[in-house]
């Protein structure tokens, strides 16, 4: 062959036609780390059971409490429990064993007074405390049972403050003694306006727009940290006139005693020489201190703030 002779091209393969599709992707995996988490799916089993804990109760933090902690709840739960069915209890004993016992006559005025003290330690202290410590009593009941028990509390307190204020008014009247004069009245008075708004404005806003549900629960949330505040501030204040009150009576029924003790110059006489009435109210009065001690102290120092922080996010 020639040299200067050109060899023959090789056959070329048929050139395929145009695709017009777009190129497929290149067939990479991707790591599962990099892949976003799929939509959480919700079971209608698990729908239910979140409805139920959020209807059930002011959820508790039981599955955190020690042993050291379950003591002291039982403690103080059952402590103050004695302490506001005790105090009643020891302001009966006092009226009927020295003061011979309660009435409703012109005739006996003094038997009218009795009613005061007793009805308005029922319902600023007895009725009211339990009132208050029913969030911390009943944490296993639902919120609404609990608004319900509340509300009965109050409405048990509200007749015996309207009845032993009327007995003392209308005792002052008989008697012609000023009303309105003392401290005691004035806090009495501030006590009992705080309480009749509060009663008010919970029973408007925690039970008749309950059936609103929905449309009232932003309001409702709103309105629970103050309504717990002014309870409290109210619950004080009963606790103030009750004491000032008792003060008031030991004066004046032990002031003439007193009096001529100290005009016959008998300074050597002691404080158990005193009448025994006079032990007795001051063990009331005691008794009440002892009552706002652990109230207050089961409210706040125990996680009361967190019921009504929980109340106040789910207020339904």
């Amino acid at each position: 062959m020639d040299s200067n002779s050109v060899s023959p091209m090789p056959e070329l393969a048929p050139i395929a036609e145009f695709d017009k599709s777009p190129p497929s992707p290149p067939n990479e995996e991707v790591p599962m780390d990099d892949l976003p988490p799929p939509p959480a799916t919700i079971s209608g089993s698990d729908t239910k059971k979140m409805k139920l804990q959020r209807s059930r109760s002011y959820e508790s933090d039981d599955h955190e409490r020690g042993a050291c902690e379950w003591c002291e709840y039982a403690l103080i739960i059952t402590l103050a429990t004695i302490l506001l069915i005790g105090v009643s209890a020891l302001t009966i004993f006092w009226i009927f064993y020295y003061r011979e016992g309660y009435g409703w006559a012109d005739d006996q005025p003094e038997k009218q007074f009795n009613l005061h003290p007793t009805l308005m330690v029922a319902g600023f202290i007895t009725f009211s405390g339990f009132s208050v410590l029913l969030y911390r009593i009943c944490r296993c009941f639902r919120r609404i049972y609990v608004k319900l028990l509340h509300a009965i509390f109050h409405a048990l307190a509200f007749p015996c403050i309207v009845i032993g204020f009327l007995a003392v008014l209308d005792f002052h009247n008989k008697k012609g003694i000023t009303n309105f004069y003392s401290l005691h009245s004035w806090i009495g008075l501030v006590a009992m306006g705080l309480f009749g708004i509060q009663y008010a404005v919970g029973f408007f806003s925690f039970l008749l727009l309950l059936i609103c549900n929905k449309g009232t629960a932003g309001f409702r949330a709103s309105l629970v940290p103050v309504h717990a505040a002014f309870g409290i501030l109210t619950f004080v204040l009963g606790v103030a006139a009750c004491l000032t009150g008792l003060t008031e009576k030991a004066l004046f029924t032990f002031g003439n005693i007193w009096h001529e003790i100290w005009k016959q110059e008998l300074s050597t006489t002691q404080y158990w020489q005193m009448p025994h009435e006079a032990i007795i109210i001051n063990a009331i009065g005691m008794s009440v201190v002892a009552v706002a001690v652990v109230v207050l102290y089961t409210v706040r120092g125990t996680g009361g703030y967190r019921v009504r922080k929980i109340a106040a996010q789910h207020p339904s």
